[in-house]
């Protein structure tokens, strides 16, 4: 349907799944390219395909806006997208020169609002995607946290991982049928692998 390429300007390095929108179309996220750069490279996009092939980037990240969204997006029940970047923000990190990573609201004309910049002391490095929680609030994973944010951008962590119980989160949520949330970590725990 589509080759992307690492030329100026354009999108590459789709790292994450697409979704199908209520309006047919598909939407998806790219970790690189894009017309902004960050760190030599581009900051990375969001884009829209047609099932017919035709690709629009909606969104060119910059960098205070987030950077190197590596996961997908989801449609939440109000018809916007919703989603992580790895890095950028306006945060750096302690012990990085990149940011911390967001979360972003886009509308499907391609309107980004920032929800949140982590900072360090509430999370960094959003790796996984969102999932929308019956309640209707976004949920997902950082590095070392789980958090709750609400769709107005209200972020509450839910629980910072020590190593005990768990480290280096990179996957996402579930919602139960019991209405919990359940998860995994990379590294951590009793073995603690």
């Amino acid at each position: 349907m589509h080759s992307f390429s690492d030329q100026a300007g354009s999108p590459y390095a789709p790292a994450a799944g697409l979704i199908q929108a209520t309006d047919g179309n598909l939407y998806g996220t790219t970790a690189g390219g894009g017309t902004n750069l960050c760190g030599g490279s581009g900051c990375g996009t969001v884009f829209k395909i047609g099932l017919g092939g035709k690709l629009a980037v909606l969104y060119n990240f910059a960098g205070p806006d987030g950077s190197g969204p590596e996961a997908g997006l989801i449609q939440a029940t109000d018809g916007n997208f919703y989603g992580t970047t790895f890095v950028g923000g306006p945060y750096v990190c302690p012990g990085s020169s990149t940011g911390c990573g967001t979360v972003f609201k886009v509308t499907p004309r391609g309107e980004l609002t920032t929800l949140h910049s982590f900072n360090g002391s509430d999370g960094s490095g959003p790796w996984a995607g969102l999932v929308q929680g019956t309640d209707g609030s976004l949920y997902g994973t950082t590095f070392n946290t789980v958090f709750k944010i609400t769709l107005g951008g209200t972020l509450t962590t839910l629980h910072t991982f020590d190593g005990t119980d768990g480290d280096s989160v990179s996957a996402g949520l579930v919602q139960a049928t019991d209405g919990n949330f359940y998860g995994t970590t990379g590294l951590g725990g009793a073995s603690p692998y």
